[in-house]
């Protein structure tokens, strides 16, 4: 069985129902401890009866030292804090043999096995960003070489003592800005394949795709599953996961999928389906709470109406700003 955790507020709902669906239509055997940031969202998700699930309050999660310094983070900021928290969380009272963190955003196309086949007789799984070609003087200071999107702790000796440092490095300093080598939670794993033993770097090309790298591939269904083939080598693999990083919902019914070229493809295979599913989630949530937003919609920024600012991103093909009712049609 492959054990999972994750965590989300009401800000995030939507999007955590939709990976758990696309997990179980794609994972025959999993379990997911999904961690509920407000009590709405617990509410909500308790009401929604998700069979393969585990709903935890943070009343029962949250041990003094995160409640220490919960005062001196932001919301965003404290889901960073706690994430390797979670998943200690889980290992220590669940006793599971391993467990692995996935982002919300996340949507899985098919199953994740190729992965954890590769992780073999090792103790943790990082992913890359594999960042496109553009985007590494942008985006590899800040942000680093590996993504906590998808991260793996077997529980044992290996897995523990570097979840448990990871956990108290996160205690000490997680903030939204960049300081002395550190962002988040993120730029703490830079060092591991050396810190710590039993650690594999993701493979397989089918998992962590986004729209940082999404321009190295061409993408193509096959018997009715997703492919990517990789431009340089042509090397074909079969779609695993989609991270659906920095997608934004305005009040004015338009919709932004990210700062970066998408190609034609990008956006029939995954962000039309995705945006679909998100509505269906929303729906269902709204049946039980309608009192809230899922998708926490904005107000779009002033920013996007400069004139030249559209201008130039428009030739660059970055202004992925779309009506979501013309984005939803088939």
């Amino acid at each position: 069985m492959f054990n999972f955790c994750t965590l989300f507020d009401t800000h995030y709902i939507s999007r955590g129902l939709t990976l758990y669906n696309s997990l179980e239509k794609n994972c025959e055997d999993f379990h997911i401890y999904i961690f509920a940031f407000n009590d709405k969202c617990y509410s909500v998700l308790t009401k929604l009866n998700l069979k393969k699930a585990t709903i935890i309050s943070l009343k029962e999660f949250e041990d003094e030292e995160l409640l220490k310094i919960k005062p001196t983070r932001s919301i965003g900021e404290y889901c960073w804090t706690s994430t390797s928290s979670t998943i200690l969380f889980v290992l220590e009272k669940y006793k599971v043999e391993s467990c692995t963190y996935l982002d919300a955003d996340l949507f899985f196309y098919s199953s994740p096995k190729p992965i954890f086949d590769e992780l073999g007789d090792n103790s943790i799984l990082l992913t890359e960003h594999r960042y496109s070609p553009e985007f590494i003087k942008s985006d590899f200071k800040k942000s680093g070489k590996y993504c906590v999107q998808l991260i793996t702790f077997r529980n044992d000796d290996r897995g523990l003592k570097a979840l448990r440092w990871w956990r108290e490095r996160c205690l000490e300093w997680c903030f939204a800005y960049y300081e002395d080598g550190k962002f988040g939670d993120q730029l703490y794993l830079e060092d591991w394949t050396e810190r710590f033993e039993g650690v594999h770097v993701m493979n397989h090309l089918g998992g962590g795709l986004a729209g940082w790298n999404v321009q190295q591939y061409d993408f193509f269904i096959k018997n009715g599953k997703y492919f990517g083939r990789e431009k340089i080598s042509e090397k074909e693999f079969e779609v695993i996961f989609y991270h659906f990083h920095y997608l934004l919902f305005f009040t004015n019914g338009e919709i932004e999928l990210g700062r970066r070229y998408l190609s034609k493809e990008a956006h029939n295979y995954f962000y039309k389906p995705y945006i679909r599913e998100l509505e269906k989630a929303k729906n269902i949530i709204h049946q039980i709470d309608d009192s809230f937003d899922p998708h926490d919609s904005g107000n779009k920024p002033l920013l996007w109406k400069t004139p030249l600012l559209y201008v130039y991103r428009h030739l660059k093909g970055t202004y992925n700003i779309f009506r979501k009712l013309k984005y939803l049609e088939t």
